[in-house]
């Protein structure tokens, strides 16, 4: 099984005190089952920027690490492609999602990956699977 990995479950693992279920969880994957779009990409530059106005060199740590995800996962980060904004435009009837969180799931639908989430309730209207490492174990 592969999974897409998303934005809050990324920087989850950054942190020194990250929650234990996620370490483990990400520890009995293998590397190459891991995914990332390029929106999560760019959430963590959007956070990256606005911290740089108030704490440049805390900014300049994440972007430090924002450089070792990309080396870590360049051949597995994900475009947004027209088919990925074909299934997310049919993803918003009848109920819409946020933009990014829905081209996120819409990229999961259209790879056949598992969103990895602490938000599964975002994504269950749309029929994507999702699982939620900081509370369960493994997807079923």
């Amino acid at each position: 099984m592969s999974y897409l990995l998303d934005t809050n479950v990324l920087s989850e693992v950054r942190k020194p005190n990250a929650n234990s279920n996620v370490r483990a969880w990400l520890a009995s994957v293998k590397g190459i089952d891991l995914y990332l779009s390029v929106l999560v990409v760019g959430e963590i530059r959007l956070g990256i920027e606005r911290l740089r106005r108030r704490d440049p060199s805390q900014a300049g740590v994440y972007e430090t690490w924002l450089a070792t995800v990309h080396r870590d996962y360049a051949d597995r980060i994900l475009p947004v492609t027209i088919d990925i904004a074909e299934e997310w435009a049919r993803m918003q009837v009848p109920n819409a999602l946020p933009v990014i969180d829905g081209l996120v799931a819409a990229t999961a639908k259209v790879h056949g990956l598992t969103l990895v989430t602490r938000n599964t309730a975002h994504f269950v209207q749309a029929g994507v699977r999702s699982f939620n490492p900081f509370e369960e174990s493994g997807p079923a």
